[in-house]
Protein backbone atom coordinates (compact mmCIF):
# COMPACT_ATOMS: atom_id res chain seq x y z
CA UNK A 1 0.00 0.00 0.00
CA UNK A 2 2.82 2.71 1.05
CA UNK A 3 4.20 1.84 -2.61
CA UNK A 4 1.47 2.14 -4.46
CA UNK A 5 0.56 5.43 -2.73
CA UNK A 6 4.23 6.60 -3.66
CA UNK A 7 4.26 5.76 -7.46
CA UNK A 8 0.18 7.26 -7.29
CA UNK A 9 1.85 10.60 -5.82
CA UNK A 10 4.74 10.64 -8.10
CA UNK A 11 1.92 10.05 -11.34
CA UNK A 12 -0.06 12.57 -10.25
CA UNK A 13 2.72 15.33 -9.50
CA UNK A 14 3.79 14.30 -13.26
CA UNK A 15 0.76 14.74 -14.94
CA UNK A 16 -0.37 17.88 -13.34
CA UNK A 17 2.64 19.27 -13.95
CA UNK A 18 2.53 18.66 -17.72
CA UNK A 19 -1.05 19.69 -18.29
CA UNK A 20 -0.09 22.84 -16.17
CA UNK A 21 2.84 23.40 -18.19
CA UNK A 22 1.22 22.93 -21.38
CA UNK A 23 -0.89 25.06 -20.76
CA UNK A 24 0.83 27.97 -19.03
CA UNK A 25 3.58 27.63 -21.93
CA UNK A 26 0.36 28.34 -24.53
CA UNK A 27 -0.69 31.38 -22.87
CA UNK A 28 2.57 32.56 -22.24
CA UNK A 29 4.15 32.71 -25.81
CA UNK A 30 1.78 35.63 -27.06
CA UNK A 31 2.70 37.70 -23.60
CA UNK A 32 6.14 37.28 -24.62
CA UNK A 33 5.86 38.41 -27.88
CA UNK A 34 4.00 41.48 -27.27
CA UNK A 35 6.67 42.31 -25.12
CA UNK A 36 9.05 41.62 -27.54
CA UNK A 37 11.06 39.27 -25.04
CA UNK A 38 12.82 37.64 -28.42
CA UNK A 39 15.85 35.34 -28.37
CA UNK A 40 19.33 37.20 -29.61
CA UNK A 41 21.18 35.00 -31.01
CA UNK A 42 25.48 34.83 -30.59
CA UNK A 43 26.64 36.65 -33.95
CA UNK A 44 30.04 34.11 -33.36
CA UNK A 45 27.72 31.52 -32.97
CA UNK A 46 26.23 28.50 -36.14
CA UNK A 47 24.66 30.60 -39.20
CA UNK A 48 22.06 28.02 -39.47
CA UNK A 49 20.56 29.64 -35.35
CA UNK A 50 20.64 33.39 -37.16
CA UNK A 51 16.88 32.26 -38.08
CA UNK A 52 16.01 31.39 -34.52
CA UNK A 53 16.52 35.68 -33.24
CA UNK A 54 13.02 36.94 -31.91
CA UNK A 55 11.86 33.60 -30.85
CA UNK A 56 9.92 34.58 -27.26
CA UNK A 57 12.67 33.80 -24.49
CA UNK A 58 11.92 33.62 -20.67
CA UNK A 59 9.64 30.53 -21.23
CA UNK A 60 11.11 29.12 -18.41
CA UNK A 61 8.63 30.57 -16.57
CA UNK A 62 5.92 28.11 -17.36
CA UNK A 63 8.17 25.68 -16.43
CA UNK A 64 8.32 26.51 -13.11
CA UNK A 65 4.39 27.20 -12.84
CA UNK A 66 4.19 23.91 -13.86
CA UNK A 67 6.40 22.49 -11.25
CA UNK A 68 4.89 24.33 -8.25
CA UNK A 69 1.74 23.04 -9.25
CA UNK A 70 2.78 19.27 -9.56
CA UNK A 71 4.86 19.62 -6.27
CA UNK A 72 1.55 21.63 -4.31
CA UNK A 73 -1.36 19.74 -5.71
CA UNK A 74 -0.51 16.52 -4.84
CA UNK A 75 -1.32 17.00 -1.39
CA UNK A 76 2.62 15.55 -0.36
CA UNK A 77 4.21 18.47 0.72
CA UNK A 78 6.58 18.85 2.90
CA UNK A 79 9.70 20.57 4.37
CA UNK A 80 12.16 18.27 2.11
CA UNK A 81 9.62 19.44 -1.01
CA UNK A 82 9.78 23.11 0.66
CA UNK A 83 13.63 23.56 0.47
CA UNK A 84 13.78 21.83 -3.36
CA UNK A 85 10.78 24.28 -4.24
CA UNK A 86 12.73 27.54 -2.79
CA UNK A 87 15.99 26.44 -4.30
CA UNK A 88 14.64 26.18 -7.51
CA UNK A 89 12.49 29.49 -7.46
CA UNK A 90 15.41 31.26 -6.34
CA UNK A 91 17.55 30.22 -8.86
CA UNK A 92 14.84 31.15 -11.44
CA UNK A 93 14.57 34.03 -10.21
CA UNK A 94 18.50 34.88 -10.65
CA UNK A 95 17.51 33.56 -14.61
CA UNK A 96 14.25 35.68 -14.27
CA UNK A 97 16.38 38.88 -13.83
CA UNK A 98 18.87 38.35 -16.02
CA UNK A 99 16.69 37.54 -18.78
CA UNK A 100 14.62 40.94 -18.17
CA UNK A 101 17.94 42.97 -18.66
CA UNK A 102 18.75 41.14 -21.97
CA UNK A 103 15.02 42.00 -22.84
CA UNK A 104 15.39 45.26 -21.85
CA UNK A 105 18.82 46.18 -22.97
CA UNK A 106 18.31 44.07 -25.92
CA UNK A 107 21.51 42.64 -26.29
CA UNK A 108 23.05 38.51 -24.94
CA UNK A 109 24.25 40.19 -22.01
CA UNK A 110 22.30 39.75 -18.68
CA UNK A 111 23.89 39.80 -15.26
CA UNK A 112 27.62 40.19 -14.91
CA UNK A 113 29.13 36.62 -14.32
CA UNK A 114 30.60 37.50 -11.38
CA UNK A 115 26.89 38.86 -10.14
CA UNK A 116 25.27 35.21 -10.92
CA UNK A 117 28.18 33.39 -9.15
CA UNK A 118 27.86 35.26 -5.88
CA UNK A 119 23.97 34.88 -5.49
CA UNK A 120 24.27 31.16 -6.95
CA UNK A 121 26.41 30.52 -3.96
CA UNK A 122 24.79 31.98 -1.45
CA UNK A 123 21.75 30.19 -2.21
CA UNK A 124 23.61 26.65 -2.39
CA UNK A 125 25.18 27.82 0.93
CA UNK A 126 22.20 28.12 2.34
CA UNK A 127 20.94 24.87 0.93
CA UNK A 128 23.97 22.86 2.67
CA UNK A 129 23.50 24.63 5.48
CA UNK A 130 19.88 23.15 5.96
CA UNK A 131 20.88 19.72 4.62
CA UNK A 132 23.54 19.64 7.37
CA UNK A 133 21.10 20.38 9.90
CA UNK A 134 17.84 19.00 9.32
CA UNK A 135 19.28 15.76 7.45
CA UNK A 136 18.92 12.34 9.10
CA UNK A 137 22.49 12.15 7.42
CA UNK A 138 23.72 14.68 8.45
CA UNK A 139 26.55 15.75 6.66
CA UNK A 140 27.10 12.03 5.00
CA UNK A 141 27.02 11.61 1.27
CA UNK A 142 26.21 7.88 -0.23
CA UNK A 143 28.85 7.36 -2.33
CA UNK A 144 27.52 4.48 -5.17
CA UNK A 145 29.39 1.22 -5.89
CA UNK A 146 31.35 1.33 -2.26
CA UNK A 147 27.57 1.65 -0.98
CA UNK A 148 29.12 3.29 1.90
CA UNK A 149 28.21 6.95 3.72
CA UNK A 150 30.99 9.26 4.04
CA UNK A 151 31.31 12.02 6.50
CA UNK A 152 32.44 15.12 4.59
CA UNK A 153 32.58 17.55 8.03
CA UNK A 154 33.62 20.73 7.35
CA UNK A 155 33.78 20.08 3.70
CA UNK A 156 30.09 19.10 3.33
CA UNK A 157 29.47 22.62 2.34
CA UNK A 158 31.57 23.64 0.10
CA UNK A 159 31.15 20.36 -1.52
CA UNK A 160 27.32 21.00 -1.83
CA UNK A 161 27.64 24.26 -2.95
CA UNK A 162 30.03 23.68 -5.75
CA UNK A 163 27.71 20.81 -6.79
CA UNK A 164 24.25 22.89 -7.13
CA UNK A 165 26.36 25.72 -8.79
CA UNK A 166 28.38 23.63 -11.11
CA UNK A 167 24.76 21.35 -12.15
CA UNK A 168 23.06 24.75 -12.70
CA UNK A 169 25.69 26.31 -15.41
CA UNK A 170 25.67 22.35 -16.86
CA UNK A 171 22.52 22.90 -17.56
CA UNK A 172 22.54 26.68 -18.67
CA UNK A 173 25.28 25.84 -21.18
CA UNK A 174 23.69 22.75 -22.34
CA UNK A 175 20.51 25.03 -23.34
CA UNK A 176 21.23 25.73 -27.03
CA UNK A 177 19.13 23.54 -29.36
CA UNK A 178 15.85 23.49 -29.49
CA UNK A 179 14.22 20.69 -27.04
CA UNK A 180 17.83 19.97 -25.89
CA UNK A 181 17.77 20.69 -22.23
CA UNK A 182 13.91 20.20 -22.00
CA UNK A 183 14.12 16.65 -23.32
CA UNK A 184 17.70 15.91 -21.26
CA UNK A 185 16.48 17.49 -17.66
CA UNK A 186 13.33 15.75 -18.07
CA UNK A 187 14.93 11.66 -18.48
CA UNK A 188 17.19 12.52 -15.81
CA UNK A 189 14.47 13.66 -13.53
CA UNK A 190 12.86 10.62 -14.34
CA UNK A 191 15.09 8.71 -13.78
CA UNK A 192 15.35 10.56 -9.80
CA UNK A 193 11.71 9.73 -9.38
CA UNK A 194 11.90 6.40 -10.65
CA UNK A 195 14.98 6.19 -8.07
CA UNK A 196 13.32 7.90 -5.24
CA UNK A 197 10.37 5.95 -4.96
CA UNK A 198 12.55 2.87 -4.84
CA UNK A 199 14.06 4.57 -1.84
CA UNK A 200 11.06 5.23 -0.31
CA UNK A 201 11.66 9.16 -0.91
CA UNK A 202 8.25 10.41 -1.59
CA UNK A 203 9.20 14.20 -1.16
CA UNK A 204 12.10 14.15 -3.71
CA UNK A 205 10.42 11.69 -6.28
CA UNK A 206 7.22 13.65 -6.44
CA UNK A 207 9.54 17.02 -7.25
CA UNK A 208 11.60 14.84 -9.66
CA UNK A 209 8.47 13.95 -11.39
CA UNK A 210 6.89 17.51 -11.31
CA UNK A 211 10.51 18.83 -13.08
CA UNK A 212 10.04 15.84 -15.39
CA UNK A 213 6.43 16.48 -15.97
CA UNK A 214 7.06 20.49 -16.65
CA UNK A 215 9.94 19.87 -19.10
CA UNK A 216 8.02 17.94 -21.11
CA UNK A 217 5.17 19.88 -21.35
CA UNK A 218 7.32 22.99 -22.28
CA UNK A 219 8.87 20.80 -24.62
CA UNK A 220 5.36 20.43 -27.00
CA UNK A 221 6.44 24.15 -27.83
CA UNK A 222 10.25 23.75 -27.47
CA UNK A 223 10.39 20.78 -29.86
CA UNK A 224 12.27 21.68 -33.10
CA UNK A 225 11.36 24.71 -34.41
CA UNK A 226 10.90 26.06 -31.25
CA UNK A 227 8.36 28.51 -30.76
CA UNK A 228 9.95 29.07 -27.08
CA UNK A 229 13.17 28.95 -25.13
CA UNK A 230 13.26 28.85 -21.80
CA UNK A 231 16.18 31.12 -21.50
CA UNK A 232 18.03 31.33 -17.80
CA UNK A 233 15.07 31.37 -15.98
CA UNK A 234 14.07 27.85 -17.07
CA UNK A 235 17.63 26.51 -17.69
CA UNK A 236 19.29 27.92 -14.09
CA UNK A 237 16.26 26.57 -12.04
CA UNK A 238 16.50 23.07 -13.63
CA UNK A 239 20.12 23.06 -13.01
CA UNK A 240 19.50 23.81 -9.26
CA UNK A 241 16.02 21.65 -9.09
CA UNK A 242 18.28 18.76 -9.97
CA UNK A 243 21.03 19.09 -7.72
CA UNK A 244 18.75 19.90 -4.79
CA UNK A 245 16.57 16.93 -5.66
CA UNK A 246 20.30 14.83 -5.71
CA UNK A 247 21.12 16.25 -2.69
CA UNK A 248 18.13 16.01 -0.18
CA UNK A 249 18.66 12.02 -2.01
CA UNK A 250 22.32 12.24 -0.96
CA UNK A 251 22.98 10.90 -4.33
CA UNK A 252 25.02 13.58 -5.11
CA UNK A 253 27.73 11.31 -6.84
CA UNK A 254 24.95 9.98 -9.29
CA UNK A 255 24.85 13.00 -10.87
CA UNK A 256 27.25 13.45 -13.31
CA UNK A 257 26.93 9.69 -14.32
CA UNK A 258 22.84 10.04 -14.95
CA UNK A 259 23.63 14.07 -16.13
CA UNK A 260 26.76 13.08 -18.50
CA UNK A 261 25.87 14.97 -20.94
CA UNK A 262 25.40 18.35 -18.80
CA UNK A 263 29.12 17.59 -17.69
CA UNK A 264 30.33 16.74 -20.88
CA UNK A 265 28.87 20.44 -22.29
CA UNK A 266 30.28 22.08 -19.55
CA UNK A 267 33.62 20.08 -19.67
CA UNK A 268 33.82 21.17 -23.98
CA UNK A 269 33.67 24.83 -22.69
CA UNK A 270 36.40 24.55 -20.15
CA UNK A 271 39.09 22.55 -22.43
CA UNK A 272 37.74 24.78 -25.13
CA UNK A 273 39.13 28.08 -23.27
CA UNK A 274 41.91 26.43 -21.80
CA UNK A 275 43.37 25.24 -24.87
CA UNK A 276 42.44 28.57 -26.57
CA UNK A 277 44.79 30.43 -24.13
CA UNK A 278 47.20 28.27 -23.51
CA UNK A 279 48.10 27.50 -27.16
CA UNK A 280 45.74 29.17 -29.56
CA UNK A 281 44.30 26.48 -30.91
CA UNK A 282 40.26 24.98 -30.45
CA UNK A 283 40.21 21.69 -29.63
CA UNK A 284 36.68 21.68 -30.98
CA UNK A 285 34.76 23.84 -33.87
CA UNK A 286 32.95 25.22 -31.20
CA UNK A 287 31.44 24.81 -28.04
CA UNK A 288 29.47 23.84 -26.24
CA UNK A 289 29.80 20.22 -27.34
CA UNK A 290 26.40 20.55 -29.32
CA UNK A 291 27.65 23.22 -31.64
CA UNK A 292 30.86 20.84 -32.34
CA UNK A 293 28.61 17.97 -33.50
CA UNK A 294 26.36 21.05 -35.74
CA UNK A 295 29.38 22.26 -37.32
CA UNK A 296 30.91 18.55 -37.78
CA UNK A 297 27.50 18.25 -40.34
CA UNK A 298 25.10 16.50 -38.20
CA UNK A 299 21.40 18.29 -38.47
CA UNK A 300 20.25 19.76 -34.85
CA UNK A 301 17.37 17.12 -34.40
CA UNK A 302 19.84 14.58 -34.74
CA UNK A 303 22.24 15.85 -32.22
CA UNK A 304 19.34 16.31 -30.06
CA UNK A 305 17.86 13.20 -30.15
CA UNK A 306 21.76 11.55 -29.68
CA UNK A 307 22.05 13.42 -26.74
CA UNK A 308 18.64 12.52 -25.55
CA UNK A 309 19.64 8.81 -26.07
CA UNK A 310 23.00 9.21 -24.30
CA UNK A 311 21.11 10.32 -21.45
CA UNK A 312 19.34 7.24 -20.79
CA UNK A 313 21.59 4.67 -21.13
CA UNK A 314 24.02 6.99 -18.47
CA UNK A 315 20.41 6.82 -16.37
CA UNK A 316 20.57 2.95 -17.17
CA UNK A 317 24.58 2.80 -16.23
CA UNK A 318 23.25 4.53 -12.97
CA UNK A 319 21.28 1.78 -11.93
CA UNK A 320 23.66 -0.51 -12.56
CA UNK A 321 25.83 1.38 -10.33
CA UNK A 322 23.63 1.42 -7.33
Amino acid sequence: MFMFAVYKNIILGFAVAFVVAVIATKLLIPVLRAMKAGQNIREDGPQSHLKKAGTPSMGGIAILIGIVAGVILTGHFSADSAVILVVLLLFGAIGFLDDYIKVKMKHNLGLRAWQKLLLQIAISVGLAIYMSAASHFGTCVFVPIANIYIDFGIWYVPFIAFVVVAMTNSVNLTDGLDGLASGVSAIVTLFFALLGAGLSMTSSSVCSAAICGACLGFLVFNRHPARVFMGDTGSLALGAGIAACATVMKLEFLLPVAGFIFVAEALSVIIQVVSFKSTGKRVFKMAPLHHHFELSGMKETSVVKMFWAVTAICCIISVCIL
